[in-house]
């Protein structure tokens, strides 16, 4: 039997070599893919927007909302942000709108579902609303503004209104 075995391997060994040689295909069957990525980024801006309210009006706004001690007041990602302490004691966070001066504590639910809101916004003139999100006591979303530029909005929870809008 070994002597059966031994020309056997020998030949399978062989003709493996043989088939894993290739051959290169012709230059006219050959084909080139070319894959092009266009990336669109929104910024916020890292000062409020012209028409918004100053500081103090803000810190006005939120002690009118029942709350005191503000902490950490800072304008980012459209709107103002801190952390202040409610009439219970807590500490909350907050964001505030940096025209309206309206206050949207961080824990609040929305009234207005995913749906409700991005109708709010297309019918506000915003097109290809997707990726509406519930976030941090606000909506957030990704449009094209009437202009057609690549957008991240902020809507109210309440009624679907634009609080923010980045800009290209």
């Amino acid at each position: 039997m070994g002597k059966r075995l031994l020309p056997l391997l020998v030949g399978l060994t062989i003709s493996g070599a043989v088939f894993a040689q290739t051959t290169p295909m012709p230059a006219a069957a050959s084909t080139t893919t070319r894959t092009t990525t266009t990336t669109t980024t929104t910024s916020w801006s890292t000062q409020p927007p012209s028409g918004a309210m100053s500081e103090e009006a803000i810190k006005n706004a939120i002690a009118g909302a029942g709350y005191q001690k503000v902490k950490g007041l800072e304008f980012k990602d459209g709107v103002w942000r801190c952390k202040a302490r409610g009439g219970n004691k807590k500490w909350a966070r907050l964001a505030v709108g940096p025209v309206s001066g309206k206050v949207y504590p961080s824990d609040a639910p929305s009234r207005l579902n995913e749906d409700e809101v991005n109708a709010k916004l297309t019918a506000a003139g915003y097109q290809n609303v997707k990726d509406v999100k519930f976030d941090r006591g606000l909506w957030r979303a990704k449009a094209r503004s009437p202009q057609g530029h690549g957008v991240d909005l902020l809507a109210d929870p309440n009624d679907g209104s634009v609080v923010a809008q980045s800009h290209d």
